[in-house]
């Protein structure tokens, strides 16, 4: 354990070496490196800028030896176990789990953006030759995510800047980035930056976005209208509807247009907005708000009752016409009463939609005398879209049951006495008692007892994982066997639970290629067919078609070529597949990511944490002649029990595994990536790497044995006592169960490339490699290497990388899909990856590929029948080859068909795991 706060870096196996640089979340880099005071002699070695402001919140926990004196002022995210006599002066909040100067503010009604990872600006030629900059479109404009709305007015503010030549978005990176055009001659980069972000704080703070629930949307088309009726508001940039998971995102100018003008728009559109509470997927009101979904079966079976009436009393009963006919009017009233009401809203607002046809074609019928037609659509148009309400909201509610699996109230310890509160009550720092059964009510720290707690509601793990006092648990995970009292750490609206459903609510607003597709299309059609609706029957009189003939036709049409099925066919595969996935304990972040992922050809893993554990262990001592095992690792456990370092942990561990008495050193001198230099007595000790006695004449079979334990897999540690070499030490990290399987797996799936990043030493890499089965190792890699290297992969195809989301967010950030471990404890890696594996087991990675894959398929399948039934009709009502009840048949089993296509994706499983012992890397040799 680092003593006096001696900041070890033995670059020997470990990534993380480098993501100790602690960026403190100050603007500056490391000016603060002056206020920490270490323990005599220790040269504290931040030389890495990490530009991330992740903070703390790190995994690696930093054990302060003894005398630690640090005055960090500030949020402080990881967790500090502090040694003894150490007096931190921290006066803050270390409850918030967000890395250092983060600026979370959960409020989900008013998104205050996420942090996510920005990427430092780039600086390739733009296309047409000429200069160009290109600023993280993230940095820019935070929760932008395309090219209109506040993107538009962040466009003409910076082309307004003097030697500016143009402005547009870029994805050719793999992410979405702010181009600049500029002549260098007129404007430097610098003065580019500055006003770049100058103007892209003024554009945010004036240019906000907001998120709401809808409440009253009947079908698919009500999302286009409500974005066509916000739209036209002054002061609205852009309005995006999700109708699957019923969400509205819209883009304002402060300035001109307030919350409030939005929700009495929508109202007069006849929409209830209302502003979503974290963590619950469905609106507090019932769906619709009111009667309508109450109503809507039942009203499509009386309408079917009345129209199969009328249509025997037609035939049997031998009555005057008009009886029959008065029967179907009542059925298409009552068919008809939603479509009715809804195309009645949208003519008041001079707006056809296909409610509008529906009802047109149906009045267009009775008037002509085909009451039982215009009874039959009617009937029928109500009845598929029941089904489909049905359908959607069994998707809805499966994202809505992962968050009813958190409880409504907490049993709180205050003053002595155990009381029952509702969750949303309870304050940070509190205590939870937690009975065995129970669920976990928040976010918090085990304080008291011990237990095996089941996951299955975060990670997706079905196996109870055994927790003690100190381990972090989460809210909806249910206490199998002892009673344990909780410190919560986060409020119920933060608990990671909470904001998996928010994040999977509104997965489906950020939409894909096949989306944006099906979107674009749809908005072409409708026009176009209301007009061809008019212009054909025209046509068709000058033909010589009687007039009744060429309307009923002209209805038909309208019936075939509306774009119902094409509006649900993606939302109802993504909503679906990212409900599943979560389900799985995979999070996807956004349907634009299930089609990328499932576009994905090469991996790129991230080694320590991700293949291995991350917990390095002693595996040889090789003494040199005349030196005895305890004396070696006696010695080095001295020195080491003065470092935090995780490979001086695995020594320190060791012997006192061994029993051996380790005399405590002193005057800690870390030696930057090399090793560490300490006295025993009077005595100098070194322990480190071969690089740290360059110079010295290193015995020879000290030298073969280091390259011996290195070719096997493991890191070195040469230890000298005054001048005298003792031996070597050799430690490894040990491989993830069931790493190779999955490796092995991600092969059979297609997957071309598998590379593997660390920042050990090239030997360790290599053999870590081979034994999980990758094809390549790339190291040793600093972070930057890692983004690099990533880039360079991205250039032959779609790459994912994997990480644990700790030191590799820019890394996770560069490539097409960033996928990251471990989601549950680590807020770093929630906020910086498109694809969470909520669990530390590398077996989702493969499950979430297939998902991504069938649910791209299935949208392809779903744009295909909506497109084709269409297709065909249209072609049918043309040469008149159709009656209207048949394309109405056609067309609402057409929307059944991608509704039900879709929601198959919601009963995917991840398959069962097997938990394998863990292996330990590197082959063992004779302890000497």
């Amino acid at each position: 354990m680092h003593g006096p706060g001696c900041k070890h870096d033995h670059d020997h196996g470990h990534d993380h070496a480098h993501a100790h640089g602690h960026d403190h979340g100050h603007g500056h880099e490391h000016a603060h490196a002056e206020k920490h005071e270490h323990g005599p002699g220790c040269s504290h070695d931040h030389g890495h800028d990490h530009g991330h402001a992740h903070g703390h919140a790190e995994k690696h926990e930093h054990e302060h030896g003894p005398g630690c004196s640090h005055d960090h002022g500030h949020a402080h995210a990881a967790k500090h176990e502090h040694g003894p006599g150490c007096s931190h002066d921290h006066g803050h909040d270390h409850g918030h789990e967000h890395g250092a100067g983060c600026d979370h503010d959960h409020d989900h009604g008013h998104h205050h953006h996420k942090p996510k990872r920005i990427r430092p600006p780039g600086h390739r030629p733009a296309e047409g030759g000429g200069a160009a900059l290109q600023l993280d479109l993230e940095g820019a404009l935070p929760g932008e995510t395309d090219d209109v709305g506040r993107f538009e007015k962040l466009e003409a503010a910076i082309e307004a800047h003097r030697g500016v030549t143009d402005v547009h978005l870029r994805r050719d990176a793999g992410h979405p980035e702010v181009c600049i055009h500029y002549k260098p001659e007129v404007v430097s980069v610098s003065q580019l930056l500055t006003a770049a972000q100058r103007i892209g704080a003024e554009v945010a703070a004036r240019y906000k976005h907001q998120t709401w629930f809808v409440r009253g949307m009947t079908s698919a088309d009500a999302a286009t209208a409500i974005e066509h009726g916000l739209g036209k508001l002054k002061g609205v940039l852009t309005a995006s509807v999700a109708y699957a998971s019923e969400r509205l995102v819209v883009e304002y100018d402060s300035e001109e247009v307030t919350l409030k003008d939005v929700e009495a728009k929508a109202k007069q559109l006849g929409y209830a907005l209302e502003v979503p509470s974290s963590g619950h997927a469905c609106s507090h009101h019932a769906h619709g708000g009111g009667l309508a979904p109450l109503l809507e079966m039942p009203l499509v079976v009386v309408s079917g009752v009345l129209l199969v009436a009328g249509w025997a009393i037609e035939k049997f009963a031998g009555l005057p016409a008009l009886v029959p006919t008065i029967v179907w009017a009542l059925s298409m009233a009552s068919g008809g009463f939603f479509a009715i009401r809804g195309s009645l809203k949208s003519l008041l607002q001079l707006r056809v939609d296909i409610e509008t046809m529906m009802v047109v074609a149906a009045l267009g019928a009775a008037v002509l005398g085909a009451w039982f037609e215009g009874a039959f659509l009617l009937f029928l148009f109500a009845a598929g879209h029941a089904l489909e309400h049905r359908a959607m909201d069994r998707a809805r509610r499966s994202i809505e049951s992962l968050g009813a699996l958190r409880p409504e109230m907490a049993r709180v310890r205050r003053s002595g006495d155990v009381v029952e509160v509702p969750v949303g009550d309870v304050q940070r720092g509190e205590r939870v008692v937690v009975r065995p059964g129970d669920r976990v009510p928040l976010d918090g720290i085990i304080r008291e007892g011990k237990s095996s707690l089941e996951q299955a509601a975060i990670t997706g793990e079905s196996l109870p994982v055994p927790k003690k006092a100190g381990d972090e648990v989460f809210s909806g995970t249910i206490n199998c066997e002892g009673l344990l009292e909780v410190e919560v750490t986060r409020l119920s609206s933060e608990s990671v639970l909470a904001r998996v459903v928010d994040m999977v609510a509104e997965a489906e607003a950020q939409k894909g290629p096949n989306q944006r597709f099906a979107q674009r299309l749809e908005r072409t059609v409708a026009p176009l067919v209301m007009i061809g609706a008019v212009v054909f029957p025209v046509v068709l009189v000058l033909l010589g078609t009687p007039v009744k003939e060429a309307i009923l036709r002209a209805v038909s049409l309208l019936v075939a070529a509306s774009p119902c099925a094409l509006a649900i066919s993606t939302p109802s595969a993504v909503l679906s597949a990212v409900a599943a996935a979560a389900r799985g304990g995979v999070l996807v972040k956004g349907g634009i990511y299930l089609e990328l992922l499932a576009k994905v050809n090469a991996i790129a893993f991230d080694k320590t944490g991700t293949l291995t554990v991350g917990r390095p262990k002693l595996l040889s001592t090789v003494p040199a002649q005349g030196v005895s095992r305890e004396e070696l690792l006696g010695t080095a456990a001295s020195v080491e029990s003065l470092s935090a370092h995780p490979l001086a942990r695995a020594v320190v561990e060791a012997a006192a595994e061994g029993g051996i008495q380790a005399p405590a050193g002193s005057d800690c001198e870390a030696i930057h990536g090399k090793g560490i230099r300490a006295k025993v007595g009077a005595d100098t000790v070194d322990v480190g790497s071969l690089a740290l006695f360059e110079g010295d004449a290193v015995p020879a079979e000290i030298a073969a044995e280091v390259s011996k334990l290195e070719e096997a897999g493991q890191t070195t540690m040469v230890v000298r006592r005054s001048g005298r070499y003792l031996g070597v030490l050799g430690v490894a990290d040990t491989l993830r169960a069931g790493a190779r399987n999955v490796v092995h797996t991600l092969k059979d799936y297609g997957i071309e490339r598998t590379v593997m990043l660390s920042g050990d030493n090239a030997k360790v890499a290599k053999s870590i490699a081979e034994q999980v089965g990758l094809d390549e190792a790339k190291a040793p890699l600093m972070p930057a290497d890692k983004v690099a290297a990533v880039r360079e992969m991205g250039r032959k195809g779609s790459v994912a990388m994997v990480g644990d989301g700790v030191n590799d967010a820019p890394a996770l950030a560069a490539a097409a899909v960033g996928v990251a471990m471990g989601g549950a404890g680590s807020d770093a890696a929630l906020e910086t990856a498109d694809v969470v594996l909520m669990s530390d087991d590398l077996s989702k990675l493969p499950f979430a590929l297939g998902l991504a894959r069938q649910a791209t398929h299935v949208m392809q399948q779903n744009l295909v029948i909506a497109l084709g039934i269409s297709g065909i009709l249209i072609i049918a009502a043309v040469f008149g080859l159709t009656h209207i009840s048949h394309a109405v048949v056609l067309h609402e089993g057409s929307t059944l068909l991608v509704v039900a296509n879709g929601l198959r994706l919601l009963a995917i499983r991840p398959p069962a795991m097997k938990r394998a012992p863990e292996a330990a890397v590197g082959v063992q040799p004779a302890v000497g």
